[in-house]
């Protein structure tokens, strides 16, 4: 059943279609009195942007209430039993089940290929800047990272799906300790199911992938328009806590890439996760961190084998946080 993206409540339909598939009207949530899922009539660029701008309502639109079936205006209903209602029911959500695997693995196999490449840019540059030097040796190496990047995204999951796993098992328990038996789900709980913590991590991914896609265009230059580098200059500031603090920022010591990849994309990723699981950003904290406990160790495994013969072997322990 569809959810309201403002306050979760379980709706039967999102809009009411008419004469034609353009002629609809957006149904009101009973609870909050607004409307239930505005992204019905926003097209796919509207729902990117906001995907990327991390907006909680694109999440269960495209989480929960995709490809839900409107209500039909005077259509002639006929009586039907409650065994075929349940019936429908159940079939309709397992094709919902079934159409969100197919989603996971479409946007992993794209987004495999493109972290492959990245990586195998970065641990062999001077054969991937010159693509007439492919032969069959750089092709088993970029196979191989292939391998190890679809081996890390696997592991990487697997951890958040168990450590998600163990939190709402935990938190579940100390909801019914709470109430003593009183039964307060949100509708959030209600529609949960394990495929959607990994089709949720795959959707924060968009956030950054973008935010890599223009360090690639906007490039930081290394040097001044002289050739001197940049630096902070400190002349100005007497406190050396100040002034080391500000060197941070220094174009040499900033690896504007690695935070794009490791920070803020396991705060996009928390943050999904927290609109799935529907529980305190601490625990979703956790939940990341032992996603990337397992893969860095599946990493560190995997180095030798994957990196045999490339120039730069610590990048891929740089990279392996998603």
């Amino acid at each position: 059943m569809p959810l309201c993206i403002t306050c979760t409540e379980p709706i039967p339909h999102l809009y009411t279609v008419y004469e034609s598939a353009y002629n609809l009207r957006l149904e009101q949530c009973k609870k909050c009195l607004s409307f239930a899922d505005p992204y019905v009539e926003h097209d796919s660029l509207t729902l990117i942007l906001d995907l990327i701008l991390l907006k909680r309502g694109v999440y269960r639109h495209l989480l929960y209430n995709r490809g839900s079936e409107p209500r039909t205006a005077y259509e002639k209903k006929a009586p039907v039993q409650d065994t075929t209602h349940s019936t429908n029911c159940l079939r309709g959500e397992s094709a919902k089940e079934k159409a969100r695997w197919v989603q996971i693995v479409r946007l992993a196999s794209g987004m495999l290929l493109v972290d492959a490449f990245i990586r195998w840019a970065q641990l062999d540059p001077q054969i991937s800047a010159d693509i007439s030097q492919w032969s069959n040796e750089t092709s088993a190496t970029f196979l191989r990272i292939l391998v190890g990047c679809l081996i890390e995204t696997v592991a990487f999951h697997g951890g958040v799906m168990l450590a998600s796993w163990i939190t709402l098992r935990f938190l579940d328990w100390l909801n019914n300790w709470k109430r003593l038996g009183k039964e307060c789900t949100s509708g959030v709980r209600q529609q949960f199911t394990m495929s959607l913590i990994p089709l949720t991590v795959l959707y924060s991914s968009f956030t950054k992938y973008f935010l890599l896609f223009l360090l690639t265009i906007w490039r930081p230059s290394a040097s001044r328009p002289g050739g001197a580098p940049y630096r902070f200059q400190g002349s100005h500031y007497e406190n050396p806590l100040l002034v080391r603090a500000l060197e941070i920022w220094d174009e040499d010591k900033l690896d504007r890439v690695w935070v794009v990849r490791n920070v803020l994309g396991g705060m996009a990723a928390g943050f999904g996760l927290r609109v799935v699981l529907d529980c305190h950003p601490i625990f979703t904290t956790i939940v990341i961190l032992v996603g990337w406990l397992v893969k860095t160790a599946v990493a560190e495994f995997l180095k030798d084998w994957v990196s045999a013969g490339a120039q730069n072997v610590e990048v891929w322990l740089a990279y392996s946080i998603p």
